[in-house]
């Protein structure tokens, strides 16, 4: 699909939709948090395995959908995710207590792995190379976008109807967002379905893609900036919510959930540094997203509040950036095995988000937001020196556009 098709402006609203669904149903729960500490008499660190479980499943889950992704069609599986995904949304707001909450919340992330295990191998496959750093950060625009939908929603609903109504809302909104997705994409036309080869065949393919892979240093390298790039992520956004309930701020529930507006920021910076990447070439603007995200992060460290929300707008904008272009140059970069190298790369991604994101809660509980400004700061410093070396190792990643610029 090239750039200006209606087949393309299909796909790219397609999977905007299926961003936007599977994003708000992941992190709708982080504003609730305080809330669950409450309903369910659960500590700070306890409450936040309602999202750690979730996004610890849902990279298992990325990783299993992409070792079988070859046998069915990519927009089945996509489909069949955002459905699942939502119906378990909506199961989830009349959980009876805690542990149900975690076992729903649980059986979700299975259910959401569908949708990215398989959209970065759709469009790698499906989007001329040189509109491809562009139609990623839409795609990623829509994940910011939910993202920011869905701590919103479920902030202004929760204050007025509570936690069961909000979570309720949203899995109505994904199973909307679905079929708009049925009805908006295109099926795959450089894509053929494979028969299953059973499990000694599938057991092969994993051997030599991941041997391919690992066997690729900047390409694992990207997999390590995906990891620390979500865990430091999910480490403030966890947290700031309990910073700004607590003095010397003292907002209110609704307040927090309008505060999450700054990942309108995130929708702008996906596309931006996709184009940037685009005519600049990936290595440099992966360093300067990260840089971006680090400042940012510094200055929520300051007790004023406009300064603290400036920081978090800063660090949101910085790591939509880097992860548009990281997930971006992850399907440029592969040898083959795409939709597994997606899914190595998801995988670390969420193992990232689950395991740090817990982890951030102990930093809380021990230190207060500075205890988790460094533990998130430590994080994005390796990142940048992680960043640096890919640009510094490829110089410049031309894009198919440049190449043939050069060439004429």
């Amino acid at each position: 699909m090239a750039r200006g098709t209606p087949a393309l402006r299909r796909a790219q609203w397609a999977l905007f939709a299926a961003g936007f669904s599977t994003f708000s149903l992941l992190y709708c729960v982080q504003p609730l948090m305080p809330l669950f500490t409450q309903a369910f008499g659960v500590s700070p660190a306890q409450s936040s395995l309602v999202l750690s479980l979730c996004t610890g499943l849902l990279a298992v889950a990325i990783f299993l959908v992409g070792l079988f992704s070859q046998a069915l069609p990519r927009k089945r599986i996509m489909a069949l995710s955002l459905f699942a995904s939502a119906v378990l949304g909506t199961a989830a707001a009349v959980a009876p207590d805690w542990h149900s909450l975690l076992v729903l919340r649980a059986l979700q992330g299975v259910a959401m792995g569908g949708v990215p295990a398989v959209a970065m191998a759709y469009l790698a496959e499906e989007v001329e190379p040189d509109t491809l750093g562009f139609v990623m950060g839409l795609y990623i625009s829509g994940s910011a976008f939910g993202g920011l939908s869905g701590r919103v929603i479920t902030g202004l609903v929760s204050d007025h109807f509570g936690w069961r109504a909000a979570l309720g809302t949203l899995g109505l909104l994904g199973i909307v967002a679905a079929l708009l997705f049925i009805w908006l994409l295109p099926a795959s036309r450089r894509f053929t379905p494979q028969r299953s080869r059973g499990w000694a065949g599938v057991a092969g393919d994993v051997r030599d893609g991941i041997g391919a892979h690992l066997r690729n240093g900047p390409l694992c390298a990207l997999f390590a900036m995906g990891g620390l790039l979500m865990g430091a992520f999910v480490t403030v956004y966890n947290y700031v919510g309990f910073r700004l309930l607590a003095p010397p701020f003292s907002l209110s529930q609704t307040f927090i959930g309008f505060i999450f507006v700054v990942y309108l920021v995130g929708i702008f910076a996906s596309t931006y540094f996709g184009r940037l990447a685009d005519r600049h070439g990936r290595g440099a603007m992966l360093a300067a997203a990260t840089g971006i995200a680090l400042t940012g992060l510094l200055l929520t460290l300051s007790d004023a509040l406009a300064v603290l929300i400036a920081g978090i707008v800063v660090f949101t904008f910085g790591f939509f950036a880097a992860h548009a272009v990281a997930s971006g140059w992850v399907g440029q970069m592969s040898r083959g095995y795409k939709a597994l190298a997606a899914a190595l790369y998801l995988l670390v991604y969420y193992v990232g988000s689950s395991v740090l994101g817990s982890l951030g809660g102990h930093f809380w509980t021990d230190g207060g937001w500075p205890g988790v400004a460094a533990m998130a700061g430590s994080l994005l410093t390796v990142a940048l020196a992680i960043s640096a070396a890919l640009y510094w190792r490829t110089a410049r990643v031309p894009s198919a556009s440049a190449v043939e610029r050069g060439a004429s």
